[in-house]
């Protein structure tokens, strides 16, 4: 019975040292060549150029020390806070500082009988009327074009407001 187990155990060691040698991952690593010190995420994308593969960009790109320092995504404070707080009665879906996106659900103003869902783009760090981008929808279809730019007039004007507050103090 322990002979079996020993020649069990040397059967399944030798099969493992020539797996991993065949694998070419860890067949260099004895080598003490050039590719020996590379990472394993070195390795991995070296293989991803060859195949031809190109790496796609996730948010996580942004806080790793490894982009592009001339890339930024700025977005206004201002009309990032004015649009939350004028939109507050719409339920928030998702929100994306990075991008400066805020989609909201339906839900009906206070004191208006339809309701709305919102959909804003902030795309500019300037305080400008071109940095925002509103799109309103009711349940029957787009809102009209003067509710958009009256949504957008207080968005900016809100915004405005909570500049003029920050420089008072």
């Amino acid at each position: 019975m322990g002979f079996k187990s020993v020649l069990r155990g040397t059967a399944v060691l030798t099969l493992a040292l020539a797996v991993s040698g065949c694998g070419g991952g860890f067949g260099n690593m004895f080598q003490g060549g050039e590719r020996s010190r590379a990472t394993a995420a070195e390795i991995h994308e070296e293989h991803r150029r060859e195949a031809g593969v190109t790496r796609q960009s996730t948010v996580w790109d942004l806080f790793s020390g490894g982009h592009d320092p001339n890339v930024t995504v700025e977005v206004n404070k201002y009309l990032w806070n004015a649009s939350l707080e004028i939109l507050d009665f719409l339920p928030v879906q998702s929100v994306d500082p990075f991008s400066g996106v805020i989609v909201t659900g339906f839900g009906t103003p206070p004191g208006g009988g339809r309701a709305y869902r919102a959909a804003v783009l902030i795309n500019d760090p300037a305080l400008d009327a071109r940095s925002l981008n509103v799109a309103l929808m009711t349940q029957g279809g787009p809102a009209s074009r003067e509710t958009i730019r009256a949504v957008e007039d207080a968005i900016l004007t809100r915004a405005r407001q909570l500049r003029i507050r920050d420089r008072g103090l």
